[in-house]
């Protein structure tokens, strides 16, 4: 197993957690869903760690689309910051659109609600969430995705798009980040 080095100089290594076929057959379903349901949609990619969800899950609907990214994050390293900023607002109006938000990790919950508070003052006709993974046992808001692909426990995780100190984006499983234990 290979061992990598985070910025303080701390060993680490990779495990797969959820695998590219497994990460593909729920796209399929994802897609499928939304195909079903909307006449067209404007999909708001929540990044950067959605990005090759996103990718693959556009790919997959055969409906009229439009998309746009935002940047918002409560995260710094590993740990979140209780606090929500805005680091890429969004380039066009949503008002009266049917708006898909995909999200990389629904975790602590505190990012998906002030995001869909904010998008829910911009009058879209509707919003549905969809998320990549879900932490539940992480939540401290009340939230929830309206499809999560799939539930993880609480591990720190990375690629297909999520990084560890902007590393492992392009890994095409997700892993869990695994430290030595100490003491």
């Amino acid at each position: 197993m290979k061992t990598y080095y985070n910025n303080d100089g701390n060993p680490y290594t990779l495990e797969t957690l959820i695998s590219f076929d497994s990460i593909q057959t729920e796209s399929d379903k994802v897609a499928r869903v939304i195909n079903e349901k909307y006449e067209k949609i404007h999909i708001i990619g929540l990044l950067k760690g959605s990005f090759v969800f996103m990718t693959d899950l556009i790919r997959k609907i055969t409906i009229p689309l439009t998309l746009d990214f935002m940047a918002v994050s409560s995260y710094e390293g590993t740990e979140s910051t209780g606090e929500v900023k805005i680091l890429k607002e969004l380039n066009e109006p949503i008002g009266g659109k049917d708006i898909i938000i995909l999200e990389d990790i629904v975790d602590t919950g505190l990012t998906l609600v002030k995001t869909v508070e904010l998008l829910k003052t911009r009058a879209p006709k509707s919003i549905m969430i969809v998320s990549l993974l879900d932490k539940p046992s992480r939540r401290t808001m009340d939230s929830s995705a309206d499809i999560a692909c799939f539930e993880i426990p609480d591990e720190f995780v990375v690629g297909y798009g999520i990084d560890y100190e902007q590393r492992h984006r392009e890994l095409k499983d997700i892993c869990k980040v695994v430290f030595p234990a100490t003491g």
